[in-house]
């Protein structure tokens, strides 16, 4: 089975913008991510948010941690929350276990097929970056509920000590 590797293709239409996240997205994609969810705390006449899981074949949970700061940004924005569209049961389960239902209405269908996606070219990122985003979206995570605490404390503990270690260059 080839793993397709991850993109972000994104649409913005009448108050309604689409983020559908395609193949295995992960942690390389974080800063694209991050960037999406900065502009779209920003976004004059932004009325509806929908996150597009259908093609994703795999979600990290940096980049799950992303698509919670997404709903986090747009807290007291939007009148209604924002969806994310998923029919994979295990991406399903792991979205419900992790959370996810408290930010975003979980739907395997959209109301609406958005005309057209474009793909958002990958903002790139180096190592100190990435390392940093991780960080950000397990903090994240672990805020969200005590399952993902439980889960990513490690990882951040770790994390943190590699960060503090190379702190000064």
């Amino acid at each position: 089975m080839m793993i397709h590797e991850g993109r972000l293709k994104a649409a913005f239409d009448s108050g309604v913008f689409v983020l559908k996240l395609c193949g295995d997205v992960r942690l390389t994609l974080c800063a694209t991510l991050d960037q999406q969810a900065q502009q779209l705390a920003d976004t004059p006449g932004l009325e509806t948010v929908m996150v597009d899981l259908r093609e994703a074949t795999n979600v990290d949970s940096t980049a799950l941690g992303f698509l919670a700061k997404v709903a986090m940004a747009l807290r007291g924005r939007l009148e209604q929350a924002p969806t994310i569209v998923v029919d994979n049961p295990d991406v399903r389960r792991m979205l419900d276990v992790m959370g996810f239902a408290s930010y975003y209405t979980l739907v395997e269908s959209p109301i609406t097929e958005p005309h057209e996606l474009r793909e958002l070219s990958e903002v790139p990122a180096d190592e100190a970056d990435t390392r940093q985003r991780v960080l950000e979206a397990h903090r994240i995570l672990m805020r969200m509920n005590a399952h993902n605490r439980e889960q990513f404390q490690p990882l951040v503990e770790m994390l943190e000590a590699q960060g503090a270690a190379t702190g000064h260059h």
